[in-house]
């Protein structure tokens, strides 16, 4: 297995990784990719009943013992060093206040992306703070809010004939200790690069071009990603 560090030599290997909202596709694509290299993964719901139930269906269908559980949003959040969140946007700012106090100090990502549907299509939603990331900032100051994971295709992540993903996750923040963390735990899937991608006050467009890679899907019936040239 690859060394899990970036240049920057932050070591995450041993981070129990907690997946709110992990019932859901994208939650679950991630659980069972860091659960694929050898982290303790967390599934968080507002059911524990379905989030052990997600947890055993990812257990059940690899060939390789991961180490996954089920645990109500809240007792996932408190066990996690490094806590993702993936839940729907319409619950995103009611979840996060309820937890505040159990996230002071760790690692929160945010890959929620606020978008709207109608005939025409995706949209970007306007969120009051300016994104999803600066909302969880915003309610939770003693967090170490960082954004990432918003143009990762569950599709590709669930998919167990697809071992390398083609992708680049852009990362962003205000902790640069916490931005390389959250790379080197990018790293962890095969195939994906980490990019730190500016500071919370840049997380609107990242958010928003999540409606433009799902229009790229349904024209050409693809699950496509971003590279990022130059580096």
């Amino acid at each position: 297995m690859t060394e899990p560090t970036t240049p920057e030599g932050a070591d995450i290997a041993d981070r129990t990784v907690s997946v709110l909202g992990g019932t859901g596709d994208q939650g679950r694509g991630l659980a069972r990719r860091f659960a694929l290299a050898g982290h303790t993964v967390l599934i968080g719901s507002r059911s524990a009943e379905r989030a052990a139930t997600a947890a055993a269906e990812l257990v059940a269908a690899e060939k390789r013992e991961i180490d996954v559980s089920g645990l109500s949003n809240a007792e996932a959040a408190a066990a996690g060093d490094i806590v993702i969140v993936a839940v729907p946007w319409a619950g995103h700012r009611e979840l996060l206040v309820g937890l505040a106090d159990v996230l002071a100090g760790k690692i929160v990502v945010d890959c929620v992306n606020p978008l709207g549907f109608d005939r025409r299509g995706p949209y970007a939603l306007e969120v009051r703070e300016g994104s999803a990331a600066q909302q969880a900032a915003d309610v939770l100051p003693d967090s170490r809010v960082t954004a990432a994971f918003h143009h990762v295709s569950a599709v590709v992540l669930l998919d167990p004939d697809v071992d390398t993903v083609d992708l680049d996750v852009l990362v962003l923040g205000e902790d640069r200790t916490a931005t390389d963390e959250v790379r080197a735990l990018a790293e962890r899937i095969p195939g994906v690069r980490g990019v730190f991608g500016g500071r919370l006050r840049n997380a609107h467009q990242v958010e928003a071009l999540t409606a433009n890679l799902i229009a790229v899907n349904r024209r050409y019936r693809t699950h496509a990603g971003i590279r990022i040239t130059g580096l």
